[in-house]
């Protein structure tokens, strides 16, 4: 597939120390695609990287619950809520871009999950908050104004913020592909879950080799 400079993105998404191995909330081989990306990112005109920002005591944090360990689920706003490891706590060395990912290559950096009650899988939609509904980043509009119709999402993790922030993207009418060997996931074994979900949401899958 060939790149188009005006109107192609590539959306990183959470590419940061706490996700790679050695982090709070390690995703395996989270480090193997960190430089791949940052190659990537040099061929786009427009780069958005996401970052995981909580403040302490953020609601999706296990410690913030009296008796809950990390990878339990509780009801939150009327839906399920995974509970993680302290992670991407704002101002500390994991919640940091990965140095990889050259900071003159980016165009936007989008902070998400800064609000205490409310986690943010997605680069575009906000998790469901207190008030029963999910709030705009705005990345959407952003990306729309410049003149921006495909966006190509890699990063971390695949299961997750991956998936929700391409899903988002389409449900947003972008042409949306996840670079699938530029992502890793928390659980692998789900990978055929996963697969099904973006295929119903519109998401096509494309390995960066195929891209020129």
């Amino acid at each position: 597939m060939h790149l188009e400079g005006r109107r192609d993105a590539l959306i990183v998404v959470d590419l940061q120390p706490d996700f790679m191995p050695g982090g709070a909330l390690a995703v395996a081989g989270g480090d193997q695609i960190a430089a791949p990306i940052g190659r990537l990112a040099r061929r786009f005109a427009t780069v958005v990287a996401t970052q995981d920002w909580h403040p302490r005591g953020h609601v999706s944090f296990a410690s913030s619950h009296a008796g809950r360990r990390p990878f339990e689920s509780i009801a939150l706003h009327g839906g399920a809520q995974t509970l993680w490891p302290d992670h991407c706590v704002q101002g500390s060395p994991g919640a940091r871009l990965h140095p990889d990912l050259p900071d003159e290559a980016l165009t936007l950096v989008l902070r998400k999950g800064t609000r205490a009650q409310v986690d943010s899988y997605s680069g575009f939609v906000e998790n469901v908050g207190p008030d029963g509904t999910r709030a705009s980043t705005g990345l959407g509009a952003w990306l729309q104004a410049r003149g921006i119709e495909r966006v190509f999402v890699v990063g971390l993790a695949r299961d997750f913020c991956v998936k929700a922030t391409a899903l988002d993207a389409a449900a947003a009418g972008l042409q949306t592909w996840v670079v699938d060997d530029l992502t890793r996931a928390v659980d692998p074994t789900q990978a055929a879950t996963v697969d099904a979900a973006l295929a119903e949401g519109g998401v096509r899958r494309i390995d960066s080799g195929e891209l020129s």
